[in-house]
């Protein structure tokens, strides 16, 4: 789970760190495991297919929380075009991919308010309580689950157009304005007015719908967590 949630799973997190941190809480979750795992051979074939089944419980609880975050870099993307900044990109430090400058604002904003929600902490939580709902044992994730991955996948550009929706209706607006004023004034170089004024406009958008940016990743990651719980159920 630490190697695909987002923050834990970032480059400037070393593995040694992760590795320290996966042992820890292994050692507080241990001892409240209310059903121990069934007796078997380290290099037969059922401890294999547990550890597998380990393992992808894992990977898919963090890459639920991927999804969330993700949607806010498709944000961030989708407004970068519309204001004429989608060639000003930089390294993500988390991912280490090249996105535009606004999809990294977006991504350290919503990065700070996960935290400041102790969502880290959940997810530990919840990765406790998947011990109880869904034991260790050779059986994993019923296949429901998969289909609710595959689901919230979808849900990830939906949720990354409605964030961006407010910044594409107005700069949309605005290109049209100008467009018309070039129509009207020919003399007028829509390049030499209308590119300033469309990211200027374009960050004042953006500073008038942060509160809203906010409480959509509120909304998101209550809806992202509740997910990830009911992966872990045992009937999805």
């Amino acid at each position: 789970m630490l190697m695909a949630a987002p923050i834990f799973s970032s480059n400037f997190v070393t593995m040694r760190s992760r590795l320290i941190l996966a042992i820890a809480i292994s050692i507080v979750i241990i001892p409240a495991i209310p059903n121990l795992p069934p007796a078997a051979d380290p290099l037969s074939g059922t401890s294999l297919l547990i550890v597998a089944q380990q393992i992808l419980i894992g990977v898919s609880m963090g890459l639920m929380l991927q999804l969330l975050i993700n949607a806010f870099i498709i944000a961030g993307q989708i407004i970068a075009m519309q204001m004429g900044l989608g060639f000003a990109s930089m390294i993500d430090p988390q991912n280490g991919t090249t996105v535009p400058v606004i999809s990294q604002f977006y991504l350290i904003f919503v990065t700070l308010v996960f935290l400041s929600l102790n969502g880290h902490l959940i997810l530990i939580q919840v990765l406790a309580e998947s011990f109880v709902t869904l034991p260790i044992s050779p059986i994993g994730l019923p296949h429901t689950s998969f289909r609710d991955f595959v689901g919230q996948a979808s849900w990830m550009y939906a949720a990354g157009v409605i964030i961006a929706l407010p910044a594409i209706g107005s700069l949309i607006s605005v290109n049209l304005a100008f467009g018309i004023l070039s129509r009207a004034a020919p003399q007028i170089s829509p390049f030499s007015i209308g590119f300033p004024m469309t990211i200027i406009l374009g960050f004042a958008i953006m500073i008038i719908t942060l509160p809203n940016v906010s409480d959509h990743f509120v909304e998101m990651t209550d809806h992202m967590l509740q997910m990830v719980r009911l992966l872990v159920q045992p009937y999805g």
